[in-house]
């Protein structure tokens, strides 16, 4: 399943800055096993001095938006779970700026961090790798509009490639 076979009634339009992170060709087991590695890669090649940066003073660390990005797997695969399994009750948001304090991701190491990281997206890979083409295709509700399990998971891996560029254009 690529990100070709997604139609925009599938997800909110708001979702679209990260699905158009996307090439077309992306494949979404594939994306997820991809991103992993380049995240990882990403994050252990930040200078330890510059994890706890935040580039004006009221926004996140670079540690704090990788746990970002863990939460937000966390809430958009379980999304994915539940759309696909046909459970048709309303998904509610989440506001992400209430996660982060009580996260305390900057008093984690960066190894703690992705460790996290690293579990959190095992679990997204065997999720996806369980469930059929169809039942990713299913179309819940998320947020009061319609949402499909393949969109919630793609959106992942577009919102990872997002908040990376963030971080390569205003952190270092």
């Amino acid at each position: 399943m690529t990100k070709l076979d997604l139609n925009p009634s599938e997800f909110d339009d708001y979702y679209l800055r990260y699905i158009n992170k996307l090439s077309n060709k992306t494949e979404l087991r594939k994306g997820f096993k991809n991103g992993k590695d380049t995240l990882i890669d990403f994050f252990k090649s930040i200078p330890k001095e510059k994890l706890t940066h935040r580039y004006q003073p009221e926004k996140w660390s670079i540690k704090e938006v990788l746990q970002h990005l863990i939460d937000t797997e966390r809430i958009f695969m379980y999304r994915c779970f539940r759309i696909a399994r046909q459970d048709k009750t309303a998904l509610a948001g989440y506001d992400q700026d209430e996660y982060i304090t009580p996260s305390g991701a900057d008093e984690k190491t960066i190894a703690n961090l992705l460790n996290e990281f690293t579990t959190s997206r095992n679990h997204s890979i065997s999720l996806l790798n369980s469930l059929t083409d169809d039942d990713l295709s299913f179309i819940g509700n998320s947020s009061g509009n319609a949402m499909s399990a393949r969109a919630a998971a793609f959106t992942v891996i577009g919102h990872d490639i997002w908040h990376k560029e963030v971080i390569e254009n205003k952190y270092l």
